[in-house]
């Protein structure tokens, strides 16, 4: 099964609000490539949460894919801070999936341990670090969860 790598900021949502939600929506991504790779997905996909933006960023948890992209209706809200003016629901040009709670690592990785991981040389997380929905390649992910303890 494909695994994925989602990247929030812990301020706005964090792997303890998933957990405390069991199953959320995963909303906001206007990238178009993150977009593709949402539309990849599907239910059962194990997603690498990751705590972006934050002191230290690095992977928090673990979640599974619950439903597959569709439409992301706060592009066509425009109170909304993921509003997109030129989308509407004849368009939807954005898409969302919904994400369920697996385990919060028992030990959080920050970025800094990520990069001087050799297995993890060549992880997209390091060469593509803005970008916020990402595949995972199996190697990584088991050392992912060897390492985290999930």
């Amino acid at each position: 099964m494909p695994a994925w790598l989602m990247k929030t900021e812990p301020d706005v949502f964090s792997i303890r609000d998933l957990h405390r939600m069991r199953v959320s929506p995963w909303d906001g991504v206007r990238n178009y490539q993150a977009r593709n790779f949402m539309r990849a997905m599907a239910v059962g996909d194990t997603v690498v949460i990751y705590h972006s933006n934050a002191e230290p960023s690095g992977i928090a948890g673990l979640a599974e894919v619950a439903r597959t992209a569709y439409p992301d209706h706060t592009a066509w809200d425009p109170a909304s801070p993921y509003h997109d003016p030129k989308d509407g629901p004849a368009i939807a040009r954005w898409s969302m999936v919904d994400v369920r709670f697996v385990a919060e690592a028992k030990r959080f990785l920050p970025l800094d341990q990520l990069r001087a991981e050799p297995q993890l040389a060549d992880m997209l997380l390091f060469s593509r670090s803005r970008l916020s929905v990402q595949p995972v390649e199996d190697r990584h992910l088991a050392w992912i969860r060897s390492a985290a303890g999930m």
